[in-house]
């Protein structure tokens, strides 16, 4: 295998591949990348029996041939490469090495056979469509801050992604929950999505898709099955298992008799709850917010370390009300307001609240009260 291909685009495709790479795997194999040289292409691979990346980049293949090195090795020498310099990489099938070459410098790196490289089986896939990657980035962003880290409940470890219906008729709905706060997402249906059965995307993987969808123009393919899910660019194609267990009945939580209703605006909001959080207690995080006519007052009360308290005016109608939340929880979802203004819907305090960017409803967000 011989091949040149300019440093940026080599680096870009090694950067994607070596993020899937487990650090701490027993299996040697799975620390690799396998690079495929053939025609006018290179492509890079990447797996940790979970997730696989291919990333296909142009090149000036000399001779065709694959073989597999370290992906954090290959991308460190490659990062630290100059700008604009031409790579130049070929495998000496005899010592079983890869050497990298650019400019004056020289690398010599160990491989391993590509025949030991696992690649993910191919599923049939029961949905396939294409949607827009700012669609995409919307319904995963957004949802994204409210998956739960918690492993025993290992079915709340992703966004669930599925068909549901809304006010104004079918939509595509990404929905995560740790417990103590929800979002949920929607956006029109694409053409063909329709009869996509509802899956669980890992947090690995959300976080992997961020990196496809930087592009605006970007039509992304989506391919769905009951195991696996696809997103595809013409470049690069990440392949996912989906979470084997079943997303609770997330619209029991989600309130539809709070009346009470504060308008806020949403930065202001975000920053005062960080100010007043300052001083509050590392377990708790506890803000209490009291409302009145047109006015809220944000308080903490620390025992071991002060108190502070902040007032915005904000656009409220309705009877006096004092609640209580954690103050991480109220500015993640302050954070993802778009618009200028974030509207809250309460009931009682020790009922949960809902949280709309202005009169949309296509971004809901849910957060349970705390005790203060």
């Amino acid at each position: 295998m011989k091949f040149s291909i300019e440093r940026g685009t080599l680096l870009k495709a090694v950067a994607q591949a070596q993020s899937v790479v487990e650090r701490r795997n027993t299996i040697p194999i799975l620390a690799n990348v396998l690079i495929e040289a053939e025609g006018e292409r290179v492509q890079f691979r990447a797996t940790d029996l979970d997730i696989e990346i291919v990333d296909k980049a142009p090149a000036q293949v000399e001779r065709a041939g694959a073989t597999t090195v370290s992906a954090v090795l290959l991308h460190e020498i490659v990062r630290k490469l100059p700008d604009g310099a031409l790579v130049a990489v070929s495998e000496d099938a005899v010592s079983g090495r890869l050497t990298v070459q650019a400019g004056r410098s020289n690398f010599n790196l160990a491989t391993l056979p590509r025949e030991d490289f696992p690649v993910m089986a191919s599923s049939e896939y029961a949905s396939n469509f294409s949607a827009p990657a700012p669609v995409l980035r919307r319904l995963f962003d957004k949802s994204k801050f409210a998956i739960s880290t918690e492993e025993t409940r290992y079915y709340l470890n992703g966004v669930y992604m599925h068909v549901a219906e809304a006010d104004g008729g079918r939509v595509l709905r990404c929905v995560a929950t740790d417990g103590h706060r929800l979002a949920r997402i929607d956006a029109d249906l694409p053409e063909g999505a329709g009869e996509m059965p509802g899956v669980i995307v890992p947090r690995k993987t959300v976080a992997e898709l961020r990196k496809l969808l930087d592009d605006d123009d970007m039509q992304i393919a989506v391919s769905v099955s009951e195991t696996k899910i696809r997103f595809a660019t013409p470049d690069i194609t990440l392949t996912s298992k989906v979470i084997d267990g079943t997303f609770p009945d997330y619209t029991r939580v989600i309130p539809v008799g709070n009346s009470r209703r504060l308008e806020v605006d949403a930065g202001e909001f975000a920053r005062a709850v960080d100010r007043v959080a300052t001083v509050s207690s590392e377990r708790s995080r506890a803000v209490k917010l009291a409302l009145d006519e047109d006015r809220l007052v944000l308080s903490v009360n620390a025992p071991d370390s002060g108190a502070a308290e902040e007032e915005l005016a904000v656009a409220y109608g309705d009877e006096r009300l004092e609640i209580g939340f954690n103050a991480k929880y109220l500015q993640e979802i302050a954070s993802q307001v778009d618009r200028e203004n974030a509207v809250f819907l309460f009931n009682a305090s020790g009922d949960p609240a809902l949280v709309r960017e202005g009169n949309d409803t296509t971004a809901v967000y849910v957060v349970m009260p705390m005790r203060v």
